[in-house]
Parts: structure tokens; C-alpha cells; sequence
């Protein structure tokens, strides 16, 4: 049963949290929590996402405020650091901000840069985590089958995880794979799962050989537990720069994996200057407490958006949870 709209409206609280260093294009991250029954919750599909996609992570945000979790198989989950696409010179202070972490996921692939700019970011952490340290590779679907194959061999040699959404479709998937077989690097799909009309496909395809979960993005915790059991394929628990309300209902989705053989992308509050609550959901160790934080008064006040943001989060709200209704309807 879906809660009525007004109580979504009732304490719904709309903030921008400012972010250390420039990522996926954004410094500031909006979001809009709510207080449902088991806690709070939280609705941030990026502003330029439709409703139709937006709808996905507000039934995402009703489901971890309305429905209890379901049974937990660890108390704690460990985390990669994010690497922005920054200059080589910057990778050292921004690993700090992950203690304990023993893997790296490094942006690459980014508009106005080169792939030498990527080959000496990565280079740098190789030379920071040490010859045991994980590194895996995200170009964000920015590349073509020709681009990603020479980028490839020329990352390979730092001893690649896996390369997460080389390229955007699932057929250029199937291709990047058959054509790096012989490096063996494993290939992760991010947006051909979260993105996709069916996100199943990637895996009947054989596009790839991990799969890269969110929970808002999924349409929350049951939604992705059921997806990841029909797929069979190793899964990687992210965040999609949420708050550490967001980041919670994250770290609900990944404790309830009966197999995480992966560091999960869920250390991303590091990279805010401030977050909702006392408490953020910080790398301790390499890892997270499985834990709804205690979201305060005053940095909700604190970091509360203009009236007229206010407003078109909750318009979008509104328009959000017809198109929710509608589905469930069916």
C-alpha cells in the first residue's frame, strides 16, 4: 500500500549539500528526505532526469520509509574510495578521506580530457594503494567499442578489477568484452541495468560480468534484491551521491546480499563537506555500519534550498508519485 501524498509532503525537507571536489559534473547535490515509519528516507534522482525515471527512486525512498528491511547478513559493508577525474597530483589527498579502504573506483573518460590524463590518475593510485590494492575504472558509457579497447590496453597494465560501463549499449558490452577477453578484465554494468526498460537484459545478453546495483535507482531494496537474484551475476552495492540517508538505505540493500565478494561504492559521503546528520556514514576501517543515521534538525535547517527549489522538489514530488500510483495500479 502506498502512503498518501500528503504524508510525503508533510516533513519533507529539501537540501543541498555542497561537495569537496566537482563530480559528475555537479558540486552541489540536492535531495528531499522524508520521515516514514521505519526512519527517514530519501528521493534524489538528478534535476534532469524525466519522471518516468524519477519515479523509480521515489518508490525506492517509500519502500526503505514504509517497509521494514529485510533480514541482514553482516552489520557492516566494505567500501571503495571514489576517485573524481581529477589531476594525478590530487589522488593522494582525496584517498585520505577514505581510511582503511583497500580498493579505488577512478572516474575516467571525461570531456576535456585524454587518456594520458587518465593513465597518470590511475597511475597515482597504484602508487598509493600498492601492489595489493584494487582498482577498478569507470568511463561512465563515454567511450566507443574502439575507444574503450585502447583505453583498456592501456590500463590493463595497473591490474584493472574490472572496467565499469565501458560503452552505452548493451551490444557494444557483448563487443568490448569478446574483444578484451585476452586481458582478462572483467566487464561491470552500471547504466545499461539502472537506466534500462529491462534491466535483465545485460545479463541474458552476456554483456557483462558484474553488475553495479543502486537502490534508488532500482526502485529500492526488494526491487534490487530481486533483480540481482534473477541475474546470478556478482553484484557491486553504489550510491548515486546520495546524503547519508541515501547512502543507509545503500548499505540496507548490500547487507541483505546473501554474496558480496566486492568492496561496495557506498564511502561517497566522504565527498560532501556537509551532510543531514551528526553522524554521516563515513569509511572507518574500509567499511560502513549498517545503520539509519539520526538526520539533525539543525543541518537540515542549515542546508535547507531557496523557497522556489523547495517548491519544484515538491512539485516533482507530486508528479512523481502519480506516476507511482499508476503502476501500482496495475
Amino acid at each position: 500500500m502506498l502512503p498518501e501524498l500528503a504524508d510525503l509532503w508533510r516533513n519533507a525537507r529539501v537540501v543541498a549539500l555542497p561537495m569537496r571536489t566537482r563530480f559528475r559534473g555537479i558540486t552541489l547535490r540536492e535531495a528531499a528526505l522524508f520521515e516514514g515509519p521505519q526512519g527517514w528516507t530519501e528521493f534524489s534522482p538528478f534535476v534532469e532526469y524525466d519522471d518516468e525515471e524519477s519515479a523509480a527512486w521515489l518508490h525506492a525512498a517509500i519502500d526503505f520509509g514504509w517497509r521494514e528491511c529485510p533480514t541482514p547478513h553482516r552489520d557492516r559493508i566494505p567500501v571503495n574510495a571514489t576517485i573524481p577525474a581529477v589531476p594525478a597530483a590530487e589522488v593522494d589527498a582525496i584517498l585520505e578521506r577514505y581510511p582503511g579502504a583497500r580498493t579505488a573506483k577512478v572516474k575516467v573518460a571525461e570531456s576535456g580530457q585524454t587518456l594520458a590524463d587518465d593513465v597518470a590518475r590511475v597511475r597515482a593510485v597504484r602508487e598509493h594503494l600498492g601492489p595489493e590494492g584494487r582498482i577498478r575504472i569507470d568511463a561512465n558509457a563515454l567511450w566507443n567499442v574502439d575507444e574503450a579497447e585502447h583505453a583498456i590496453h592501456a590500463l590493463a597494465s595497473f591490474d584493472l578489477e574490472y572496467v565499469e560501463q565501458p560503452c552505452a549499449t548493451v551490444e557494444e558490452l557483448v563487443e568490448i568484452r569478446r574483444r578484451t577477453s585476452y586481458m582478462d578484465v572483467p566487464i561491470a554494468a552500471d547504466e545499461s541495468v539502472r537506466k534500462a526498460a529491462d534491466p535483465l537484459a545485460v545479463a541474458r545478453a552476456g554483456a557483462a560480468d558484474i553488475l553495479i546495483v543502486k537502490a534508488q535507482p532500482l526502485g529500492g531494496i526488494h526491487s534490487a534484491l530481486r533483480i540481482i537474484g534473477e541475474t546470478g551475476l556478482p553484484v557491486v552495492v553504489s550510491s548515486a551521491i546520495d546524503t547519508s540517508v541515501g547512502i543507509a538505505m545503500g548499505a540496507h540493500l548490500a547487507a541483505a546480499v546473501p554474496a558480496l565478494d566486492y568492496d561496495c561504492g557506498l564511502g561517497t559521503a566522504a565527498m560532501f563537506v556537509h551532510d543531514v546528520t551528526d553522524e554521516p556514514l563515513l569509511p572507518v576501517d574500509g567499511s560502513i555500519p549498517v545503520a539509519r543515521p539520526s538526520v539533525s534538525d539543525a543541518r537540515l535547517d542549515a542546508l535547507a534550498v531557496t523557497a522556489d527549489r523547495r517548491d519544484w522538489w515538491l512539485d516533482r514530488i507530486r508528479r512523481c508519485y502519480r506516476v507511482v500510483e499508476r503502476s501500482t495500479a496495475l
